[in-house]
Order: C-alpha cells, then sequence, then structure tokens
C-alpha cells in the first residue's frame, strides 16, 4: 500500500512526498481511514510505530478543504520534546497546505509565555500544546477553542502517569461537545478506558503490538552493584566508535554525576534533565541530532518524547520501574526498519522487575559476563527478594545489604518526593 491509496488530499500528499514517506506503517494504513471517515479513534501503539503521521495527515486533509476561523485542532501531549517534536513534523507535512500551527509547553522564561500568548492570540489552525502549560493560558481568557474540530491525546498513558488528569478534565470543559477525539496510548490501563469513555463517542478501537521490541534490537544485560555501574560503562564506551548513544537513568542526579566521569574518562558527554532552562536543553538536543557528541544521559523524561533517527545504542543505567517503558526506551534504536543495539545494568534490587519485563516481551534477555577490570556482579533471580544468600563471597554478601537499604532508603525518598512534584513535572 502507498499513501497515495488513501486519496488525502493534495497538497497533504504533496507534504508526504516531500518528506520523503512511500509506504505507510500498520497503524497508519489502519487509523488513517478511520479518521478520514470521521470516526473517533483510541489506539494502542508503541513509540516509534508512525503514530504522529497517522493522526496529523487525516486532520490536515479535513481542514485544508473548509473555510474556517480559529483554533480547529488541538493536541495534546506530555513533555515539551513531544510538543516539539509533533509540531515539526506539522510543519513539514503542512509546509503546502498553508495550515498553521503554534506549540505551547512550560519553561520558566517570562519571554517565552510571552511569545505564546502573542501567537495564540494572532490565531493558528492547529495548535499542540502540554496540559499544564495550556490551562494556565487557558485561564486568563484569550484561548478560544469553542469552535474546535479535532482534539487528540497523544501518550495519554505518560500523561496520566504525570499527574494531568484533572489539567486534562479541565481542558475538557472549554471544549465543545461536537468534535471528533483521537487518543493514542502505549499502554490501556483501566484509567486510560476511563477517560476514554468521557471524550470519545463511539470510537474504532486499534491495538499495534506494543509488548515487543523492534525486531531490529539486540537486546543484553549486565548483572552489576551501584558502584559497578559507572565503571562498567566507562569499559563499554571507552575508545570506541561511537555515533549515537543514549543513556537513561532514573534521577538527574545520577545524570549528573554519570556525565562527569564519562568526561573525565575522555567519552564527549552531555546531560539533559529537568534542571537545566528550557533553552539550554533545546541547545543540547540541537546539538545531539547535528551530532556534536556522541552519548546523551538523560532522565526517564525523554524516554518518550525523543525524536532522534539512528541511535546506535540504549543504554538502561537503571531498570525501568513500568516494563512498558522499557518498551519505550528500546524503542528509540532500531527504529524505520534499522538496527540497533539496548543494554540494560541490572542490580541486585531490580531483578524482580526486570524479569517482569523478560514476561512482557515474552523473551529470555541475554545477560553477558562483566569485564575482568569490573568484577563479577550479583547472580540473576528475578523470582526472589533477597539475593544476598546466592552470593558466595561475605564481602559480596554485605555490600548487597548495604546496597539494597540504601536504594530501599532512595525509593522511598523517591516516591515521597514523586508525590510532592506533579506541578513541576507539569512544567517539564
Amino acid at each position: 500500500m502507498k499513501f497515495s491509496d488513501f486519496n488525502l488530499h493534495e497538497s497533504v500528499y504533496e507534504g508526504v512526498e516531500a518528506m520523503g514517506f512511500e509506504t505507510p506503517t500498520e497503524i497508519q494504513t489502519n487509523v488513517i481511514p478511520m479518521i478520514v471517515e470521521g470516526s473517533d479513534v483510541i489506539a494502542c501503539a508503541q513509540t516509534g510505530t508512525g503514530k504522529t503521521a497517522a493522526f496529523l495527515l487525516p486532520m490536515m486533509h479535513h481542514l485544508v478543504q473548509k473555510e474556517h476561523s480559529g483554533i480547529k485542532g488541538l493536541i495534546l501531549a506530555p513533555t515539551r520534546e513531544l510538543v516539539q517534536q509533533i509540531d515539526q513534523q506539522f510543519q513539514g507535512f503542512s509546509y503546502f497546505t498553508g495550515l498553521s500551527s503554534i506549540a505551547i509547553y512550560g519553561g520558566n522564561d517570562s519571554a517565552v509565555w510571552e511569545q505564546q500568548r502573542v501567537a495564540i492570540e494572532s490565531g493558528c489552525d492547529v495548535m499542540i500544546a502540554s496540559p499544564g502549560r495550556l490551562l494556565s493560558h487557558l485561564n486568563l481568557g484569550y484561548v478560544k477553542l469553542d469552535s474546535l474540530d479535532f482534539l487528540v491525546l497523544d501518550e495519554a498513558d505518560k500523561m496520566l502517569d504525570m499527574g494531568f488528569l484533572e489539567d486534562l478534565v479541565k481542558i475538557i470543559s472549554y471544549l465543545p461537545e461536537k468534535k471528533q477525539a483521537l487518543m493514542f496510548s502505549a499502554t490501556m490501563p483501566p484509567k486510560i478506558r476511563e477517560l476514554a469513555k468521557k471524550i470519545l463517542n463511539n470510537p474504532k478501537e486499534l491495538n499495534i503490538a506494543i509488548s515487543k521490541p523492534a525486531e531490529g534490537v539486540m537486546q543484553v544485560a549486565y548483572l552489576t552493584y551501584d558502584k559497578q555501574k559507572n565503571p562498567l560503562i566507562i569499559d563499554l564506551l571507552k575508545d570506541k566508535d561511537l555515533d549515537s548513544v543514549i543513556v537513561f537513568s532514573s534521577t538527574k542526579q545520577k545524570v549528573k554525576e554519570l556525565v562527569k566521569d564519562l568526561v573525565k574518562a575522555g567519552i564527549n558527554s552531555k546531560a539533559i534533565h529537568s534542571d537545566l532552562e528550557q533553552s539550554e536543553r533545546e541547545e543540547v538536543m540541537l546539538a545531539y541530532r547535528n551530532r556534536k557528541f556522541p552519548v546523551l544521559v538523560a532522565t526517564d523524561i525523554l524516554s518518550r518524547g525523543i525524536d532522534v533517527d539512528n541511535i546506535g545504542l540504549v543504554l538502561n543505567y537503571d531498570v525501568p520501574q513500568d516494563a512498558e517503558d522499557y518498551v519505550h526506551r528500546v524503542g528509540r534504536t532500531a527504529r524505520a526498519q534499522t538496527e540497533g543495539v539496548a543494554i540494560t545494568f541490572i542490580n541486585e534490587t531490580d531483578m524482580i522487575r526486570f524479569g517482569r519485563i523478560e514476561k512482557l516481551i515474552e523473551q529470555t534477555i541475554m545477560k553477558l559476563p562483566n569485564p575482568d577490570s569490573v568484577g563479577d556482579g550479583p547472580e540473576y533471580n528475578p523470582q526472589r527478594r533477597d539475593h544476598r544468600k546466592k552470593h558466595s563471597g561475605k564481602k559480596h554478601d554485605k555490600a548487597g545489604s548495604d546496597n539494597k537499604r540504601t536504594d530501599d532508603k532512595k525509593h522511598s525518598k523517591h516516591k515521597h518526593k514523586k508525590h510532592h512534584s506533579h506541578k513541576k513535572k507539569k512544567e517539564e
């Protein structure tokens, strides 16, 4: 099947050709006709399946064919990186249509707020926004959404995980009852189903294989104590011909410490996390996309929002909290039928969690031996919570015990902080 088979408006198809798209992906093949015919849609699909084009193209097809004024399309996404990514694709596809867009996302720069306000009041066809920042603008009264035709919720599960449910409900209260609503989510837990019932009208449903990484990804893991992780990653990356590597870590403090050690070891690396100003994060991402440096170390905020072609290696410094998030992180590599490598570090407290990942993807991931310079790590046993009895040396037993107590305290502290940090996350 070709994109020309969808019978999209000529100006939309010109944009598709200019962007170099030829053969639609599975989700595009199934979803585009549903949206063109006017149906509400709920689609379950992981990162890298082509879902952005799946909702942008039919939306443009409808909007370009009728006279209108005011904001006709609203796309909500959880992070500024994803908002920017969607806006970039919109601008590419819409080049020949005359349709315009505005990207609305959080940040501490007052000049950005003012630019967004002016752009909103000047008018656009489609608004692409993070919920927290859009609601801030809505509360001031100059955002008019009463003539909206399309609503898209992208990465809906991530928005709920970040605490945006109340914001979404509030935003939806500003919208006309009659509209075409589309929801895309990587997972479909009960809370997503409940939200779908509130905003979708007799939707058509599509589920695109969400639980397995792309076939082109070579997945391996190393068993390590936390103190071994930095020496191990340096051993893996030092003096290698690196092109494009992303390392995902669970906390910004770990990101900062790791980048410091990598740079000290002569590995050209940069960090991206929520402590950076918006302009700094954009500068780092631009340099990374342009291959100015090979290793990007990031917090989990980027695991779904980043859009960089031809990433060769994704490294999970920590096992993701949710099994589905592993698929998203690994989905950063081997995109568009390319090949890639995904490496995960497993400490003694993360084995049960990694076992859930293997169960989800229905695959046993190869565990590689640590280099001699790093030393042996814990033995893999995803069934038992206490792995210290599996170690043969008393020194490792004590280290495992100490590490576990420390990690438990950190985890408890992190959960407490997370409960009180939704407002901060909404600005990300």
